[in-house]
């Protein structure tokens, strides 16, 4: 038996998010059944994390163990052309049998991506309006930045993680937290950490920028990280303009 490492990326606009689900159309459901009907074989499919239902990414990574003896170096190949052109394999390679794309991983990067507009004109690009939120106010990053400094290291999220996440253990630690300004009017967040609790970085976007806003002082960050206390923070941004972009190993 071998252990196949799979780098993924995909367009979650129409899927329930990565984790199979009873009702809803998932990522691994859809990997899983094309890998299977492949190899001949009921494959379970080992995915870094969950991303939630309208997320991207661009470097989503899974593992399976197989029997098979196909030539796993052609398995992007044969994989995307069964696969909906919404999802592709960018890599496969064999690994230690010890390799769990969950349990082995060191850290995480997401990417944030915001359409920033002063004054609401009712406009957004048709072609962007899955990537990226859109905020119609003015947004000042140097505010934004100085509040970001509060979160760097590791610290308890609970006031960023989902109310509901029954995760005990919400400590985590955030290595890098940047945010720039791309061509025209787009914002990247960029967030790297061992680990994320759900909703977490959507909820951190959701604050900061109501620090951006002028709603809250950037003094307040340290605070609401202090509280512990989910009531305390922002409403998580919308899923749309979120991207798992790598999984270090």
């Amino acid at each position: 038996m071998i252990n196949i490492k799979l780098t993924i990326e995909y367009e979650g606009t129409k899927y329930h998010g990565w984790q199979r689900q009873k009702n809803s159309l998932s990522i691994q459901e859809i990997l899983e059944e094309k890998i299977s009907q492949i190899t001949k074989e009921r494959i379970k499919l080992i995915g870094s994390g969950r991303t939630d239902a309208g997320v991207h990414a661009l470097g989503q990574v899974a593992n399976f163990k197989t029997n098979s003896s196909l030539p796993w170096t052609r398995l992007p190949l044969i994989l995307n052309v069964l696969l909906p052109l919404d999802i592709r394999i960018r890599k496969a390679e064999m690994v230690d049998d010890n390799f769990h794309a969950r349990y082995s991983a060191i850290s995480k990067i997401y990417h944030y991506y915001i359409l920033n507009y002063p004054k609401n004109n009712y406009y957004l690009p048709i072609f962007l309006r899955n990537y990226v939120y859109c905020v119609y106010k003015k947004i000042n990053l140097e505010e934004i930045r100085k509040a970001s400094n509060f979160l760097r290291g590791e610290h308890n999220f609970s006031s960023f993680a989902c109310s509901g996440s029954r995760i005990k253990n919400r400590v985590r630690n955030i290595q890098e937290i940047t945010v720039t300004k791309k061509k025209g009017s787009i914002i990247c967040f960029h967030l790297e950490a061992n680990a994320f609790l759900y909703k977490m970085v959507r909820t951190i976007i959701g604050t900061l920028l109501e620090v951006g806003s002028g709603k809250k002082s950037y003094l307040e960050i340290k605070k609401i990280l202090e509280a512990e206390d989910r009531k305390v923070a922002g409403k998580p941004v919308p899923a749309k303009g979120l991207f798992l972009m790598k999984v270090n190993y």
